[in-house]
């Protein structure tokens, strides 16, 4: 886990992972922490031309926001879910409780992304997570694939990668530790 690296998406290629590594993937993301077993995740898989027609409606949505897109921007968005060849939306779905708060059910499901990311280098394949600009407004949402109750927890590109992607500047853990000394005073 200490090797991992997120490398650009454009160099992800494939094949893509298989149904069953796929599914083994999706079994180790949901292994986390779910006060109250409320399962407030799902996933959707976005994979073959489904990549490329999400694409097109993200590019006519962009559109429809910015006005008309040069050559350059407009094939930014088509390529936006064809760059890697699977891309797996964790999607945060709030359930009713009056006893996990929203916040909790929203920290599941990013452990879940994160499981997601780890299963995949465990396979062998190379992840990088995102969001993006479509992920924050209700017609990007819709678009793809989302009920208006739930969000984006991220867009884990999955793909082979023959490595040597450069570590970032990691933090120190030195200055994000501390025992605990007592209550907190001002």
């Amino acid at each position: 886990m200490l090797a991992r690296r997120s490398p650009p998406i454009h160099e992800l290629s494939g094949p893509a992972p298989s149904d069953g590594e796929v599914e083994t993937m999706l079994r180790v993301a949901t292994r986390v922490p779910d006060h109250g077993m409320l399962a407030p995740w799902r996933f959707i898989l976005y994979r073959g031309e489904a990549r490329e027609r999400v694409g097109r409606m993200l590019a006519n949505l962009a559109e429809t926001r910015e006005g008309p897109l040069d050559e350059a921007r407009r094939n930014q968005e088509l390529t936006r879910f064809s760059r890697a060849p699977l891309v797996i939306g964790v999607i945060f779905t709030p359930k009713e409780s009056t006893k996990i708060p929203e916040w909790e059910m929203f920290l599941s499901a990013g452990m879940a992304a994160m499981n997601l990311i780890h299963a995949a280098g465990a396979l062998g394949y190379h992840a990088n997570m995102i969001t993006n600009w479509y992920s924050d407004i209700e017609e990007g949402r819709r678009i793809l694939g989302l009920a208006p109750q739930e969000r984006v927890v991220g867009f884990v590109h999955i793909g082979r990668h023959p490595g040597g992607t450069p570590d970032r500047p990691r933090p120190d853990i030195a200055g994000l530790v501390n025992d605990y000394a007592g209550p907190w005073e001002d």
